[in-house]
């Protein structure tokens, strides 16, 4: 939690944290200061002290909003900048961070983190080093950052606007099924429009990104709504020119995040419209009833590594593929069981077989359980997934609800 983050600091040896960019779409810029619109900002903030914000006077306002102290570029003219660096751009913002590292007396090891472009930002950290001796910029890997540390687990907050997101998705997950179990079948079980035209993979992603717009969410990562034989290729968006048919498997895993670079929630469905093969209805079971067993036997501040280790288990019973038996398998089960969800779409814990023991369900933890089984060639996968929330008190809760009917009864079609 950000209540972590000066111990997290500490124990990874960094003296003040350096965020670069805009307020939106920014994951640490807007963890510390709750997003907002303020563009090209600096971030300082020092072990032990609250973050301080410099941003252009423009902005001042939109800043402000954050709670933090607020600084002006303006402290430093760029008049005199531009003259000290005799019109290089990238040591006028050299110069800038460097006066602004002093003013707040930031000495030692300074992780570095932000999005923002990489050629400005390192030409300015470049540019700033030799006049800051005292410092030494600190990069660290995404996956494993102080932010990903400390975002880790959730404050009630944060569990509170992921579980609002849960609720926009999964009522526009029902919006789908209505739209698609609605329309009128053609004699070929081709979907057809209200027009009469043939309803395709496009028109219904269409569809969904207005009503995800329409409640303050967006597709920030795109989402995957794919038939067929793209069903059966985990992380296939689906062609938009398919058609939509009868028979055959869709894949929805559909990930929206708060409009403005907000908390994500994860969800996914399996679905065939009508009617399934028998082999189909099988792998759905099996998929199915690896998610359960998963769900049973979630434990407080077990391993998420576990269940990858129990999810390969029961789908290699069933004669399956999977990630121990096969190096880079592309059929059966290919991928990881689950992952956190936060201000990114992937977050710790990691639950793959490369997951250390730190990757834990401790209490405040948000993330996914999602099996699925991939046959490409035999034009068809399938996936479920849900989100859960560890709460203090150790229950695992799901944040929102919805069927898992596999087959979707068609209002305007008798087999």
């Amino acid at each position: 939690m950000k209540t972590d983050l000066d111990s997290l600091m500490q124990a990874r040896h960094l003296d003040a944290l350096l965020v670069l960019g805009n307020a939106e779409y920014n994951p640490p810029f807007t963890y510390l200061t709750g997003g907002g619109h303020v563009a090209h900002a600096t971030l300082i903030k020092k072990r032990g002290e609250p973050a301080v914000l410099y941003c252009n006077p423009m902005e001042r306002e939109e800043a402000a909003k954050s709670g933090l102290q607020i600084h002006l570029y303006d402290e430093f003219p760029l008049s005199e900048l531009n003259k000290e660096a005799r019109g290089d751009a990238a040591l006028v913002s050299a110069l800038r961070l460097q006066k602004m590292l002093l003013a707040q007396g930031v000495q030692g090891r300074v992780g570095v983190y932000g999005t923002t472009d990489l050629s400005a930002a390192f030409a300015m950290l470049s540019h700033a080093a030799p006049f800051l001796p005292s410092v030494q910029f600190v990069g660290e890997t995404r996956e494993d950052s102080v932010f990903m540390a400390a975002m880790e687990t959730k404050d009630q907050a944060e569990v509170e606007r992921i579980r609002h997101m849960g609720q926009v998705t999964t009522e526009v997950v029902r919006l789908t099924r209505d739209l698609l179990t609605q329309s009128p079948v053609r004699a070929d079980e081709v979907l057809l429009k209200e027009d009469g035209s043939p309803l395709t993979v496009g028109d219904v992603k269409a569809q969904i990104s207005l009503w995800l717009a329409e409640r303050g969410a967006e597709p920030r990562e795109g989402f995957i709504f794919a038939i067929g034989r793209d069903a059966g290729i985990p992380h296939s968006v689906g062609n938009p020119a398919d058609l939509m048919r009868l028979g055959q498997t869709i894949v929805f895993d559909i990930y929206p995040a708060e409009q403005g670079g907000g908390y994500f929630y994860d969800f996914t469905r399996t679905w065939s419209l009508g009617y399934a093969s028998p082999q189909a209805q099988e792998l759905y079971r099996q998929v199915k009833a690896a998610y359960d067993k998963v769900q049973e036997n979630l434990d407080l501040n077990a391993s998420f590594r576990q269940y990858q280790v129990l999810t390969c288990e029961l789908f290699e019973k069933d004669g399956h593929p999977t990630p121990r038996t096969v190096k880079g398998p592309l059929q059966g089960y290919v991928h990881s069981l689950g992952h956190g969800v936060g201000l990114n779409i992937h977050e710790r814990p990691w639950s793959g077989l490369g997951a250390d023991d730190s990757n834990r369900l401790q209490p405040g933890v948000v993330m996914t359980i999602e099996p699925g089984l991939y046959y490409p060639e035999q034009g068809m996968g399938f996936r479920i997934e849900d989100t859960y929330h560890v709460r203090p008190d150790g229950v695992f809760e799901r944040l929102a609800e919805f069927p898992y009917d596999f087959v979707l009864p068609m209002k305007h079609w008798k087999p």
